[in-house]
């Protein structure tokens, strides 16, 4: 099982850049991308309520499970 982020998604459709959404929820351009590329192991709840607000979304649209079954197909 696996839990995808959709950052990169969501700042596409939002017309932000990384560097937009780090100034704004006060977060380095580097832990922001290590969450971009799926290789966060962690996430705040605080930081993921910054990073909602900023993109006005829910968590849902910003976290995606695909179970192993998924991953084969």
């Amino acid at each position: 099982m696996m839990i995808e982020i959709t950052l990169d998604d969501l700042l596409v459709k939002r017309h932000m850049t990384l560097t937009q959404l780090s100034a704004t929820v006060n977060m380095t351009i580097a832990n922001l991308s290590i969450l971009k590329t799926g290789k966060a192991k962690a996430i705040r709840f605080s930081t993921l309520e910054k990073i909602c607000h900023a993109l006005n979304c829910q968590p849902g649209d910003l976290l995606h499970y695909q179970s192993d079954n998924e991953k084969d197909m």
